[in-house]
């Protein structure tokens, strides 16, 4: 909070004293008040008592929200609406903060807003008469575009708690209870599904349901198989991929084409999105830099705290001077589908070929020994690779030997020899950030001798202890290498 915060200077700010989650209470009172010592430009304070309704605020001055809502009535006509030019600040979002200071990115009003008619609209096919479902943060770009299927008449569910409490199936049954029409999932969601052997389709009346929005990290042709196998065969699987600088999608769905499994279906509307090599040229089919070479409806205005841009330059145009370059590793068919490859900067590569975190997850995740998996590859002076993979295994299993074995074979045979890791490592957790992504760069930076604290906001992490193995790690790592 304070690494976002700090950097836009708040005034007014709503706090609430603590929250629920999985079943247990979480009193954060102490923490709120470590946050406003930072935060010198705060002038009002306004307190929810939400885990303890009578509860009255430890902090000085603060105004109770029937306070705040009372404190100055005002006639329905005294409101007026200015009118403001087309790119005056509308919200500033943050990065995730995993290689990093948070980026604080400033999105405008009218840019924002045709970019959301556009894509509720066209992308999404909402209207009147759909309500959309989507599990996600606040601090999450999911959250604001949940929130501008509103744009079209749609209504939306919001629910605030832990995802698979006090049952893994929970968030399907809220959603058939709401009457959802569109369900919100990540991949990481499926395997959940996939472990807990929950197939909805056999517990719940599905019939509203008509469409599910698949985004978070990149989807294989197994996870969008699995909603048709278990969820319903006549389901459109909408898997737009995107990201917090635009608030929108690169490239996402379209209600008139067919879907192909694992593949996203075409370029948004307005999208002038490129697959380009590392010389700058573009390629048909292959995978490249994900690239736009004109404007989107929707773009940065600028970096907060950034007056010059250079960092905003710095982040986007310094690859190819001119043209924006997302950090996406993205092949684009013969057809106009897409396939995300995950983040070029996290992207492996091994002897000059371009391997995919995500192929390495796909074919790893498929072996019920393994829970969950991470995998990095650093280059290494004189030309040499460094590609070690970290398992968390299932409950009660050993990483042995044979199990290396079984996980090197699967991915000889399902991938290619380049994708065998040089070592495995056992791991009782995986580091995530808090939208569910894994922390590849900041691992593999740690890996390469960057301090973590430069490259990873433990604010930012669904654990924030997670990373302390992999710092660990790495100075075994360095010393063993320094010392041969």
């Amino acid at each position: 909070m304070i690494d976002r915060f700090a950097q836009i200077e708040p005034k007014l700010i709503f706090v609430a004293d603590g929250y629920r989650f999985a079943g247990k209470d979480y009193d954060r009172a102490p923490v709120i008040r470590e946050v406003l010592a930072e935060l010198p430009t705060v002038q009002h304070v306004v307190w929810f008592p939400y885990l303890m309704p009578n509860r009255n605020s430890p902090i000085a001055g603060a105004l109770s929200w029937s306070q705040f809502a009372n404190a100055a009535p005002v006639a329905p006509e005294a409101f007026a609406f200015e009118r403001v030019a087309h790119d005056h600040p509308l919200w500033v979002l943050f990065s995730s903060g995993t290689t990093g200071l948070p980026k604080a990115i400033a999105h405008a009003h009218v840019g924002v807003l045709v970019e959301h008619l556009k894509s509720t609209g066209l992308g999404q096919n909402l209207g009147p008469s759909k309500r959309m479902f989507f599990y996600s943060t606040t601090g999450w770009m999911m959250w604001n575009a949940l929130l501008s299927v509103m744009l079209q008449g749609s209504s939306v569910v919001l629910y605030d708690g832990h995802p698979a409490y006090p049952d893994p199936s929970m968030l399907w049954q809220l959603a058939v209870d709401a009457g959802a029409t569109t369900f919100g999932a990540s991949p990481t969601f499926v395997e959940m599904m996939k472990k807990a052997g929950i197939v909805p389709r056999e517990r719940f009346d599905l019939s509203k349901i008509d469409s599910v929005l698949l985004t978070g990290s990149p989807v294989s042709p197994e996870t969008t198989a699995w909603f048709y196998d278990n969820v319903k065969d006549d389901i459109w699987v909408n898997s737009p991929s995107g990201g917090t600088e635009i608030v929108a999608a690169w490239v996402g769905g379209t209600p008139l084409q067919p879907v192909y499994a694992g593949e996203i279906q075409a370029r948004g509307l307005g999208m002038d999105v490129r697959v380009w090599n590392d010389a700058g040229e573009e390629v048909d089919d292959e995978v490249g830099e994900l690239v736009v070479t004109s404007p989107s409806p929707s773009m940065p205005l600028f970096f907060w705290n950034d007056p010059g841009g250079e960092r905003y330059r710095a982040t986007y145009f310094e690859k190819f001077p001119g043209v924006w370059c997302h950090g996406d590793f993205i092949r684009i068919n013969d057809r106009g589908g897409a396939y995300i490859y995950g983040r070029s900067d996290a992207t492996l590569n091994r002897h000059g070929v371009r391997i995919g975190s995500a192929e390495i997850y796909r074919a790893v995740d498929t072996l019920k020994e393994v829970a969950d998996s991470l995998i990095v590859c650093l280059d290494l002076p004189g030309g040499g690779f460094y590609m070690p993979l970290f398992v968390k295994t299932a409950s009660g299993v050993e990483l042995d030997d044979a199990l290396r074995s079984r996980i090197a074979d699967k991915l000889r045979t399902d991938c290619s020899p380049r994708h065998v890791p040089d070592e495995m490592h056992a791991v009782d957790t995986i580091p995530y950030t808090l939208t569910g992504k894994k922390m590849e760069v900041a691992v593999r930076r740690i890996l390469a001798g960057a301090e973590p604290d430069r490259v990873a906001s433990r604010d930012a992490m669904m654990d924030p202890k997670a990373l302390d193995w992999y710092v660990a790690f790495a100075r075994s790592y360095r010393a063993a290498s320094t010392a041969s």
